[in-house]
This record gives C-alpha cells, sequence and structure tokens, in this order.
C-alpha cells in the first residue's frame, strides 16, 4: 500500500510558519487564498516581487532600507538584481538578540562544553571588530579562516561581516596546498588558524602547517590563531592568540555597515577535484533571505529551537547553520568525528542537548545503520521534531531506517542544493507528508525543472536538475573572473538562460524529487544514462558492504560499469559474493546497471565533506592525471584505483 512514512498533523499544519505566511500572502501580497503547497509555490515563482518582499517583511529583515525597487532584470539569468536599492549588514540580522538566552552551545569528541548566551556573542563579536578596526580590516578586504567548528569561526566571521569583509573558510585538516590553492586566489589580508584538533581519538597538531601556510600567502597582515592543544610557539612569532585578540578592554560599540544587497559576504569553493577549485562569491543579501526561508518556512526553526547540522568550516553547510542566528536560534556546535567515541555520538548529543532540529550527511545515516545502532531504543529524543539529510542522495533504505530505528514521528527532510547557491533548490515543508525515498518539494521561489537532453521540461522520466528564473542567491560571480566568462561556463552554458546544476533527477507522482547522482557522473552503457545511486542504493543494502563508488570505463567502443566495494574488515570479495551484488543490482535496478567488474579496495576516496569522488577514480582508470588531490580528505587511496590488471584495456 502507498502510504506516507509521517504525515503533519492539524495542529503542526496550522501552527507552522509556512501556513502563517501563505495566509498574510494571501491576505495582504496577491497569493492564492487556496490551499496547499503546489499553489503556493507557483504563486512564489510566477509573481516574485511579491513573493521574496513577503519573505522579506514575514522574516523581518533589518535594514537600513529596502528601497521600493525589488527585481531590475528579471527576465536576465544571470543577470537578474534584487533589492538594488537596499542597505543591510548580514551580521546584523544574525546578531538581532542580546539577550541572555544561549545562543551557542559547543562540543567536541572529548567531552569539553561550553555556553554563550547572545550577550556573550555579541560582546565577542564586537570586541573582535574593534580589532579589526585597529588591523585597517575592512569594507572589502578578505578574512580567511582555517578552524575548526568552534565559537571562534562564528565570532570571526560576523566581525568580519559586521565590517562589510568577506569572510571564507576551511576546516584544518586540509593540507598546505589545499589551503594555499583556495585562498591563495583571494589574497587575504587576515588568517585564523588553530595550532590543533582532535578527530577519531587522535590529536593532529597543525601549527608547523599553519605557518608554512602563513608564509605562502604574502597578502596576510596578520594572523591569530586558535589555542586547542597549547603549540602556539610553533607558529610565525607575529601570531596572536584569539583570546588577546578578542581583549580589548571594554566592551564597545558594535557598528554595522550598511551595504549593497550584492556585497560580497562569503567566498566558498567547488570541491576542486578536477581542477583548481572555482571560487564562488556570495552575497550577503542573497544569502540572508534565502536562508531565512529555507530555516523558516522549509525547516520549521523558531526563535530558541536548538539547531545542530554535523559539518566543518570547510562545507557550504556551516555557513547554512550560522544563518540559524537571524531566526533566533541556539547553534549547537560539534567538531570531531561522528564516531567518537562511539556510533551513537551524535544522538548522544541530541538527547543531551534536547535538539529540535538535527542535520546529518545521507552517508553518516547509511554508516549508522550499518553499525545496527538503534537510537530509538537507548536515546531520549523527545524533543528532535526534524532530521535533514543531504551531500549525497538518501536511499529509500536510509529513510526505513529513520523511522524503523531513529523515531517515528520526526519529519525527515532530505534536502539538495550546493555550495554554488549556498541554499537548496529542493528540499522539506513542515506541512507535506514524507515518503520513501523522496525529497518533499521545489523550494518556494526557486522555478526548478528536469531538462531532457534538447533542454525540454520533462514531467516523467530522468533528466537534468534546472532553475529557469533567477533567485536571490545566485552567486555574484567567480573570484578574478570580471567579464563573468568562467561563471557563465560553469551553470549556463548548455542551456542559455537557465542555470544547470549538474544533477541527474526525476520528479515523483506525489510532486517530489528524486536525484540520482551527478551528472557528470552518471553512466552511459549502450547509450543509456544510468544514475550512481541507484545502484549505491542496491549494493549497501548488503550487509558485507560498507561503501561502494561506480564509474563507467571507456571499452570497445562503448561504455561498460565497474564497481568498487569496500567490505567488512576480514571479509574478501570471493566468486559467490560477487554474483550476490550482480543479483542484487539486476533484480533491484535492471539488467543495465549490473557491473562489468567488481573489484574489492580498502577504502574510497571522498571530499573533505565526506563526498566520494567517481570523476578522480574514473581519471585514474583511465590513465588521466588528478588535478587537485588537496581537496580529498584521503588522496592515497587513489593510488590502489591504478594500472589495475583487471582493467587493463
Amino acid at each position: 500500500m502507498d502510504a506516507p512514512l509521517w504525515r503533519p498533523t492539524a495542529e503542526q499544519i496550522a501552527s507552522s510558519a509556512i501556513t502563517l505566511f501563505a495566509e498574510r500572502a494571501a491576505n495582504e501580497w496577491g497569493a492564492p487564498s487556496t490551499d496547499g503547497y503546489a499553489a503556493l509555490h507557483r504563486w512564489s515563482i510566477d509573481e516574485p516581487e511579491a513573493f521574496w518582499s513577503g519573505i522579506w517583511e514575514f522574516c523581518g529583515v533589518l535594514a537600513k532600507r529596502r528601497g521600493e525597487r525589488v527585481l531590475v532584470d528579471g527576465d536576465r539569468l544571470p543577470g537578474a538584481r534584487w533589492f538594488p536599492d537596499a542597505r543591510l549588514n548580514f551580521a546584523e540580522n544574525l546578531l538581532r538578540r542580546s539577550d541572555d538566552a544561549p545562543a551557542l552551545r559547543v562540543h567536541d569528541e572529548r567531552g569539553f562544553r561550553r555556553e554563550l548566551s547572545f550577550a556573550e556573542l555579541h560582546s565577542e563579536v564586537a570586541r573582535l571588530a574593534q580589532r579589526f578596526e585597529s588591523w585597517g580590516v575592512g569594507v572589502g578586504d578578505r578574512v580567511a579562516g582555517i578552524l575548526p567548528n568552534g565559537s571562534e569561526a562564528i565570532v570571526a566571521m560576523l566581525a568580519c561581516a559586521s565590517r562589510g569583509a568577506i569572510w571564507s573558510s576551511c576546516s584544518p585538516d586540509f593540507g598546505v596546498q589545499g589551503a594555499v590553492d583556495r585562498f591563495g586566489q583571494i589574497e587575504p589580508k587576515l588568517l585564523f588558524g588553530v595550532d590543533g584538533y582532535r578527530y577519531g581519538g587522535r590529536t593532529f597538531d597543525t601549527s608547523r602547517k599553519l605557518a608554512e601556510i602563513r608564509e605562502r600567502l604574502p597578502s596576510v597582515e596578520q594572523l591569530v590563531v586558535v589555542e586547542h592543544l597549547g603549540t602556539l610557539n610553533a607558529a610565525p612569532k607575529a601570531a596572536i592568540p584569539f583570546a588577546e585578540a578578542i581583549d580589548v578592554g571594554e566592551t564597545p560599540t558594535l557598528r554595522f555597515a550598511q551595504l549593497a544587497f550584492e556585497h560580497p559576504l562569503f567566498v566558498l569553493y567547488s570541491s576542486g577535484t578536477t581542477g583548481p577549485p572555482k571560487c564562488i562569491v556570495h552575497g550577503a543579501g542573497g544569502t540572508l533571505l534565502q536562508h531565512l526561508k529555507e530555516h523558516q518556512l522549509h525547516v520549521g526553526l523558531r526563535a530558541d529551537s536548538r539547531f545542530f547540522y554535523h559539518t566543518t568550516c570547510g562545507w557550504m553547510m556551516w555557513n547554512w547553520l550560522a544563518s540559524g542566528l537571524a531566526s533566533g536560534a541556539c547553534l549547537v556546535l560539534y567538531d570531531g568525528s561522528p564516531f567518537e567515541p562511539g556510533a551513537s555520538a551524535l544522538f548522544d548529543l541530541a538527547e543531551s542537548e534536547r535538539i529540535e532540529v538535527m542535520g546529518v550527511s545521507a552517508k553518516y545515516l547509511d554508516a549508522v545503520a550499518k553499525e545496527a545502532v538503534e537510537p530509538a531504543q537507548c536515546h531520549d529524543l523527545a524533543s528532535l521534531q526534524t532530521l535533514l539529510s543531504t551531500g549525497s542522495p538518501l536511499a529509500p533504505e536510509g529513510f526505513d531506517f529513520v523511522y524503523s530505528r531513529v523515531k517515528r514521528d520526526v519529519r525527515l527532510a532530505s534536502i539538495s542544493g550546493g555550495t554554488d547557491i549556498v541554499s537548496c533548490f529542493v528540499g522539506g515543508c513542515p506541512t507535506l507528508p514524507v515518503w520513501r525515498g523522496e525529497i518533499q518539494c521545489a523550494g518556494l521561489g526557486m522555478a526548478v525543472a528536469v531538462f531532457d537532453d534538447a533542454g525540454d521540461a520533462i514531467s516523467v522520466g530522468k533528466g537534468e536538475l534546472v532553475c529557469t528564473r533567477p533567485f536571490p542567491s545566485t552567486p555574484v560571480g567567480f573570484w578574478n573572473d570580471p567579464d563573468d566568462t568562467r561563471f557563465r561556463a560553469a551553470y549556463f552554458e548548455r542551456f542559455p538562460g537557465v542555470w544547470h546544476h549538474g544533477d541527474f533527477a526525476e520528479w515523483t507522482p506525489h510532486g517530489g524529487m528524486r536525484i540520482h547522482g551527478r551528472s557528470d557522473a552518471t553512466l552511459n552503457p549502450g547509450g543509456v544514462r544510468i544514475g550512481t545511486a541507484e545502484i549505491y542504493r542496491q549494493v549497501e543494502q548488503l550487509d558485507t558492504v560498507l561503501e561502494a563508488l561506480v564509474v563507467g570505463q571507456e571499452w570497445q567502443g562503448d561504455v561498460r560499469v565497474v564497481l568498487f566495494v569496500r567490505l567488512r574488515p576480514g571479509l574478501r570479495l570471493d566468486p559467490p559474493l560477487v554474483a550476490e551484488i550482480r543479483q542484487r543490482i539486476r533484480h533491484g535496478a535492471s539488467p543495465r546497471h549490473v557491473p562489468s567488474v567488481v573489484l574489492q579496495v580498502a577504502d574510497i576516496p571522498r571530499t573533505k565533506s565526506g563526498k566520494i569522488v567517481e570523476l578522480a577514480v574514473r581519471d585514474v582508470i583511465h590513465g588521466r592525471p588528478v588535478v587537485n588531490r588537496e581537496a580529498l580528505a584521503n588522496p592515497e587511496v587513489l593510488d590502489a584505483f591504478r594500472d589495475l590488471p583487471e582493467l587493463a584495456r
């Protein structure tokens, strides 16, 4: 029987922010008064000026002025301009509270805990912003951070934004070249670093690495170091401890530079696994407006909500999480391995902090399911209302795990967007049911479509995920790309005037979406496009297989499917297991999905945000160089895929 896994109650629907917004939109802004998300979504993309003005007002954006104009050149993508007369400050919106309620609750895998109230957070930002002023850091300057996911990163980002400087960060596990490849392009004036971090029960001293990075970034005038291990003496002599940087005496008045809606706020980076990472510039107003919409309407975030996402400062989900402050939420931060000291570490945190909105990666849910963890049996998750998943497609079996072994009445929201838009194209909705294996809906204001190869929108079948109309969180552009040549080539070359996101997707009969993997990683045996997620779903259901990676190999004028599997410790890939894997794929997917070659590997290469990298492996097995190994968390793993006799052509 086709039935949803979760359905909101009448009370949940009536009290949700999206319902309150829809009612107000119908009364004040011309939205249809009929019930239903589909009608609201259609209005949001047909009447973008009314919709985004409504979001501004409903979410209470703080600004010196908004201006009368909402959208200029709305028929151009790229090229549309949002709120061109507005003047606002991103940090001011995140620091709108200054009371004694908790703003940050910081944890690491050792059991460390620190809490900052909104008043304390405001004070630390004000102190650091004054130090920025003394260092001459102002509008348009770049500030870079190589930091763990702690309070210092949040404080530094907000101090940066308050002055109109541009923030960019990565996690401390980046190597020297990886950090230089990124920050070297934007030439930061100020660098934040850490002397070390802990992960998986191990301690990593990064002070000497930080010194080398500083040496290779000649634009840096000042280095500020967070002392976690007490090894600051190995850093450059001119380094200032973070504690000293915010020790400026009496807390000064925090002033917020009032800047244009498109003023650069963040520089984020593409994964860089197929070339130097692209520096994607995001504007303050578009980022703020999009995050407010997603957090309040799609996630259901409220003032005092306890909001957690397992992320590092090198993944866009950190930026997305930080914006929860603009809704008055308390951010729960965690730095370290999600499996330390055990596989239930994050659920322990959810219980102890009474987390209401919890975010993890799809790979994390898959891994926890393999570990036979039963949070519903051994944790009090009464506070948990929404579980978010992103990073890769969440298989239907991941939905089963959540509802059978985590919590039966939680709303599971699989969401998808990316670094490119620092937000989501598709995601959750508190007033819609959750169907197995489906993302609930397209985001409000996002004209999402699925195109076939001819560029025609299709309602049935798989194709390219696109967005056909402008949206506020479209990047300002790429750094050092003055005529937007590289920016246009990245997103608008295949379908002119349409954002081509690069995901292989299809609509569901319920109005939701399934994503089958990245378009550039799709397989084409016999000319038939196959999403990699379709194969992963089948293989990773096997208890013997911990993880898999699939690529297409050029073979005798065609493409053959090659599957790599990481098995449980002590197991070897023998003919019976190969036969079982192939039979599982044949039965669960189709004969075309069945791999021609199945090989065992000790590990799977992945980016620092945990995404597996099919393209890098595809290059290796074809004898092509991997341009930027520094983008990987475990680049040494690639060597095991090189010159395999089973793949000799």
